[in-house]
């Protein structure tokens, strides 16, 4: 299983050094710009479930692609 969490600057290190402490925790840091990225990437996906249970409207993609 695979787990994002979002952890304050000052505490970071502690967390990190607890995590490293456990055999079975692999542990990975990520960029601010890919956290940004998934985050973006979560919404899209979140948006396209809304969109396809009828829960919100899609644009059309022509308009989208003027407001570009």
């Amino acid at each position: 299983m695979k787990v994002l969490l979002d952890i304050r600057d000052s505490k970071a290190d502690f967390v990190l050094e607890l995590l490293h402490n456990f055999s079975f925790i692999k542990t990975k840091e990520i960029t601010p710009q890919k956290a940004l990225l998934i985050e973006e990437i979560k919404e899209a996906v979140e948006e396209m479930r809304q969109i396809k249970a009828g829960k919100k409207k899609a644009r059309n993609a022509m308009d989208f692609v003027n407001e570009l």
